[in-house]
């Protein structure tokens, strides 16, 4: 594995930033932009873009959208004991949220947290964790008392993200750590621009991300109004489903790019599947399809405006939405390489071909 990209990998993922307190993605994303486009833009919600202009005439807008959010907790309510409830922010299956670390974001800075569990011994003669409920679960920062807990900066709304460090597995191909649903979508556009560089390019491209998708898709709402696309395309890590060890599972680490035809809120337009894996199949590039039970920024996206032409591609993530997602470094590759090429190729007779004319 390239230490420089495992480097950028581990930065992106370690930053804590969960659905509507994105503000360290934010400032990290318009750092890593600002070289690279002509201008950068945000929408009311805090989704950052950077756009490169196109010197041709009637050039289409191209959309590209990660979304820079991941799933997390807000503090509700501080108990007179100085433990923490808490509601969450995205989808956590509660199974797996008990005695994980987490950082509680304070105005006088981050502190260490833990979510309790209960002690097996306690647990003899009783039905267990069967009924176990998210909000059942209390945070814990060792205070002793509410007043204890506030004489640190704790009060109500703060945000509680996951504290994880990201390593290298063995095999020196597969990734462990949190939050590459959807910090792999990030990085792959900022290096996707980065290739591209100082080309000249048939389309004005919007690429950057989104905020708060994990909640309700809400950020894109907004990006879309503003930036008024023609065509758009989220760029999302997906669940893999290959655990069971069958050769035909959905969404396999390692064998390349999702391209997802559909999902609960979307199905992928024929003539956007078509442009895909041409493109793909003209540079090889190894690629999968994808049919999803969650849905992506693509959902809310194409039935904006007057209706946008959306396409989503992404990559496999085993256990996304838990402290420790297993991802696989090939999967990276091929949807950045996915990325350039679209890019580079998408012009007018695309669109038009697109939208049927």
């Amino acid at each position: 594995m390239d230490e420089k990209l495992f480097n950028r990998i581990k930065k992106i993922t370690e930053i804590q930033a969960t659905a509507g307190f994105e503000y360290q993605m934010r400032d990290y994303l318009k750092d890593e932009l600002k070289d690279k486009v002509d201008r950068i833009e945000m929408d009311g919600l805090g989704g950052v873009f950077g756009i490169k202009a196109s010197q041709e005439d009637q050039a289409p807008r191209l959309m590209l959208a990660a979304h820079m959010d991941e799933v997390g907790f807000i503090l509700a309510k501080i108990q007179a004991n100085g433990l923490l409830q808490v509601r969450p922010l995205g989808g956590w299956n509660p199974n797996v949220v008990s005695s994980q670390r987490f950082s509680l974001q304070t105005d006088q800075g981050d502190l260490p947290i833990v979510s309790a569990s209960i002690p097996p011994h306690l647990l003899k003669n009783k039905s267990g964790s069967a009924s176990l409920n998210l909000e059942d679960i209390l945070f814990d920062g060792g205070f002793t008392s509410k007043e204890e807990a506030e004489s640190y900066g704790v009060r109500p709304g703060q945000a509680i993200v996951p504290d994880v460090q990201t390593i290298p597995l063995a095999n020196g191909k597969t990734i462990l750590g949190k939050a590459w649903d959807n910090r792999f979508g990030v990085l792959a556009i900022i290096d996707a621009l980065e290739e591209v560089g100082d080309q000249t390019l048939a389309n004005t491209l919007i690429a950057g991300a989104n905020v708060q998708e994990e909640v309700g898709l809400r950020g894109t709402k907004g990006s879309v109004r503003k930036f008024k696309p023609d065509c758009f395309f989220a760029v999302d890590a997906s669940p893999a489903e290959d655990t069971s060890g069958q050769a035909d599972a959905n969404g396999r680490l390692g064998d390349g790019v999702l391209i997802r035809i559909q999902d609960p809120g979307y199905i992928m337009p024929k003539e956007i599947k078509d442009f895909i894996l041409d493109t793909a199949e003209s540079h090889d590039i190894p690629y999968q399809y994808f049919v999803s039970k969650g849905g992506t920024d693509a959902v809310a996206a194409h039935q904006l405006n007057d209706g946008i032409p959306s396409g989503v591609l992404g990559v496999p993530v085993r256990y996304p939405h838990t402290h420790q997602s297993l991802f696989h470094i090939d999967d990276y590759y091929a949807a950045k390489d996915l990325l350039v090429q679209l890019i580079k190729n998408f012009d007018r007779t695309t669109l038009n071909t697109l939208m049927n004319k």
